[in-house]
This record gives C-alpha cells, structure tokens and sequence, in this order.
C-alpha cells in the first residue's frame, strides 16, 4: 500500500484543447519519490509501476524476429520507448505523441531520464494523432506498432480516441505493417469488442492477459495482438 504520509508536488502544468496535463512528484520521508503523470485529473502513469510498459515492449519484441522498425502511439513517461531501444535489433523507433507539452519535458529534463532517452538515434518523437500518423505512413512502414494510447478502449483519456480501436483505423495500422508485422494493443481490462475488430481485420486476434502487483495488490492487464501473415 501507498504510505498515507505522503505529499504532491506540481512539477509541470500545460493546457491543450484537449485539456489539462500535469506532472507532478509523489514525495514520502521514507520511499524514493515517485514521477506522476495525470490527465484532464485521470492518472495516466508513474514511475513506481513500469510492469506493464516494459511488458508491452517485450512481448511485442518476442513476435517478430527482425523487429528493425517499430512505431509507439502514446509517449507516456516514455518506459516503452526505453524497453524498445533496448533491443539491438531496433533500427528506429518513432513515438507519436498527441501532446506537445510532454515531449518538451521529456527534452528538456523535467521528466529526469527524459533526455538520456532521446539522446539514442534510433529514436523519433512525432507530435501528431497516432492514427493521422499511420494514415501518412508508407505502406509496410513498421515490423511493429504498438498502442498505449489509453489504458484501453473502455478508459479512454480522449472520447475521440475511441476510433483508434475500430476497424477503419485498424486497417490503417494492418496497412502500414509489413508482412511478419504485428500490432499490439495494451488494455486495462478485456475488450472484446476490440479483439472482434482486430480479428476482422488481421483474421485472428490473440487476448493475452498477464498478472501485475500493484504495491501489493494483483491485478490483470491485457495485450491484443494481431498479426500480418508472412509473405509465401
């Protein structure tokens, strides 16, 4: 359990038309001080639990056997970005990140590990809507995309994001897959009405749950993944 001794500080503070984003430190006498990120109020991440972006990251990783280029949608605290880098087999990996203001703090040191990160190559920050960004890729762009957008399709952190998880923009991610190619779907909970569109898209769609503890509390997340069958 969280310590009830405890203190918020606002470290950063943007506006959009989406909304509000704040970073702010979850500070205890006793325990190492926490980053959090929030949305519009909603928490979106922290860097006390990284489980699930890292496992995004691998399992991805494990699909594919020459995972050269690879897209994210959803920067968050940027834990994706750094389990993807970690795998030399990664020529490039381009984040598409709706909101400006957090990829100026990820640069500028406010989020502290921010630019070590970007300070690797291989790495491109895209300010953009994911799916625009999908619809402007080339065809067979990506050996993988992966969306952390939200914490899945029943919790979105923007109602317009919900056409991320239908099949129009489904089809434009499977376009911008290569053959071998895989798109992952990170989900708080199940979704089978995303599992359906996927695997009417793909022709197949696999639901992966796997096990997080929470400081000290267990909990399943989810990871739908679909694949563009190799070429003969």
């Amino acid at each position: 359990m969280v310590p009830v001794d405890f203190e918020y500080v606002e470290i950063a503070r943007a506006e959009s038309p989406r909304g509000e984003l704040v970073l702010r430190e979850r500070r205890t006498p006793h325990g190492p001080t926490a980053l959090e990120l929030r949305a519009n109020g909603v928490f979106v991440m922290d860097t006390v639990e990284t489980t699930t972006e890292r496992e995004l990251a691998n399992r991805a990783l494990s699909l594919v056997e020459q995972p050269r280029r690879v897209l994210i949608g959803g920067l968050g605290l940027g834990f994706t970005m750094h389990e993807v880098l970690a795998d030399p087999r990664v020529e490039r990996c381009a984040v598409v990140e709706l909101e400006q203001a957090l990829v100026d703090w990820m640069r500028d040191g406010t989020v502290p590990h921010g630019p070590a990160l970007l300070a690797d190559d291989r790495a491109t920050l895209i300010v953009a809507d994911v799916a625009m960004a999908l619809e402007e890729a080339e065809p067979a762009a990506y050996d993988l995309v992966l969306l952390d957008v939200d914490n899945g399709p029943g919790y979105l952190v923007h109602d317009t994001n919900a056409a991320l998880y239908e099949r129009p923009a489904l089809q434009t991610a499977r376009r911008a897959l290569r053959a071998g190619g895989a798109l992952v779907v990170w989900s708080a909970d199940r979704a089978p009405a995303l599992g359906a569109a996927m695997e009417a898209v793909f022709g197949g769609c696999e639901a992966v749950a796997f096990e997080v503890d929470l400081q000290g509390r267990s909990e399943h997340y989810w990871l739908y993944v679909s694949r563009v069958p190799s070429a003969s």
